[in-house]
């Protein structure tokens, strides 16, 4: 009796860890595609826009515009989901995924030269208990044209 119960203990333990693992083994999703969104803000902002949209200028150093939505449109619960990486803010950062994704992708912007800022958000529901993981990379930009990163903010990794 005491070997199923010790058996039983060990098998609850086991089953924790591997839960643990498993659920971390997704956070690397997260952090690469917000590198990539990173570099891809940055080249973007190295290159000087034209603010009036006709060719005369004023040019000016600015990141990728605003998402209108998150992609994909919400967060996937506990499994992969597919996204629509056609809007111009992913064509900007060239920036796609061809599979499915277990994070939701959102980016924002705001300013030029160096009051210019950005971030890029990535939010997951591992588990599908409506607990979000939360990773957000901020960056910002400088008069002559370079960006850099401010700040990296990871709430609930594994949740």
């Amino acid at each position: 009796m005491a070997v199923v119960a010790i058996v039983g203990i060990i098998s609850m333990v086991a089953y924790a860890g591997v839960a643990r693992y498993l659920a971390h083994s997704k956070v690397p999703e997260a952090t690469t595609t917000l590198s990539a969104l990173e570099n891809g803000s940055r080249v973007a902002f190295s290159a000087e826009s034209d603010s009036g949209g006709a060719g005369t200028g004023p040019f000016v150093h600015q990141f990728c515009p605003t998402a209108a939505t998150g992609v994909p449109a919400t967060v996937p619960k506990a499994a992969r989901a597919d996204g629509n990486w056609t809007a111009p803010t992913w064509a900007c950062l060239k920036f796609t995924m061809t599979g499915p994704q277990f994070y939701q992708y959102n980016y924002t912007s705001a300013g030029t030269g160096g009051t210019a800022t950005y971030t890029a958000t990535a939010y997951g529901d591992l588990n599908g208990n409506s607990v979000n993981s939360t990773f957000a990379l901020t960056g910002k930009g400088s008069a002559n044209g370079e960006a850099q990163r401010q700040t990296m903010v990871v709430v609930n990794e594994d949740e």
